[in-house]
């Protein structure tokens, strides 16, 4: 995936708004003091005619990933663990009867753990603006069902504060598609900081004539009425060593 420069810089100036805890006016002034060094023609700044994609929905989410790592040591009591990571695109098309449709959703993750307190679950994270898709108005206006959609249990790792769980989406076709995922955290899990563990990597499955398929993040392929597309989103990455309880041993004649 290659970026534009605006995006980049969007994201850099992203992440130093959040880390300033006073009340300032969003502009131009606010970033007077930071000088960014992009080389041209690299990924985080492409140039004609090189191909773009995906850079403003998860160039941007890696980017703003490694300052706040990068950052972290500076600011230990702003900066929280890696959350999604991925806006976790599904793009899909084909013909219904005579009308042609198609439908393009982001799907939510888990938030890291910070110091303040656990990440939130099911939630756009960072460089995202996106909201929910109701499943009635998806399954009212496209041939589609939505067989499961719920929290994912056990993504969010584990940490004195930890992040917030993903999502699973299970999209059943009622016609033959086109489908095209793009997502990120599919192999690399979201990282857990100050001594918190790493949330729990994405999946991706295709569900046809009963089998089961794992799909890599990035992809396109060609489902058949009655196929399955299953998305199971990473979670946030956990804060802090996780607490231990403690057992406690009754000795005997104790009361």
């Amino acid at each position: 995936m290659k970026n534009v420069e605006a995006i980049t810089r969007s994201a850099v100036y992203y992440v130093f708004r959040c880390l300033v805890r006073e009340e300032i006016p969003f502009n131009e002034g606010c970033f007077g003091a930071l000088k960014i060094l992009i080389p041209p023609g690299s990924v985080l700044s492409a140039r004609a005619p090189a191909a773009v994609a995906g850079g403003n929905v998860e160039t941007s989410q890696r980017i703003v990933d490694v300052l706040l790592r990068a950052l972290a040591r500076a600011a230990p009591d702003r900066v929280p663990a890696a959350s999604c990571g991925s806006m976790n695109n599904v793009a899909l098309g084909s013909t219904a009867g005579e009308r042609p449709f198609t439908y393009y959703e982001t799907i939510a993750g888990g938030a890291g753990g910070g110091p303040s307190g656990p990440g939130a679950s099911a939630v756009h994270t960072h460089m995202t603006n996106t909201m929910n898709t109701p499943i009635e108005a998806l399954e009212a206006y496209y041939p589609l069902v939505v067989r499961r959609y719920a929290l994912r249990p056990g993504s969010g790792g584990r940490g004195h504060h930890p992040g917030g769980a993903g999502v699973v989406r299970e999209l059943e076709f009622l016609t033959a598609a086109e489908v095209t995922l793009l997502g990120e955290r599919r192999r690399v899990r979201p990282y857990g900081l100050a001594g918190g563990e790493a949330g729990t990597a994405g999946r991706d499955w295709l569900l046809h004539r009963g089998r089961r398929r794992r799909l890599p993040g990035k992809v396109t392929l060609r489902v058949e009425r009655g196929d399955r597309v299953r998305i199971e989103t990473p979670g946030g990455g956990g804060f802090g060593p996780a607490r231990r309880l403690a057992r406690r041993i009754r000795r005997p004649g104790a009361s």
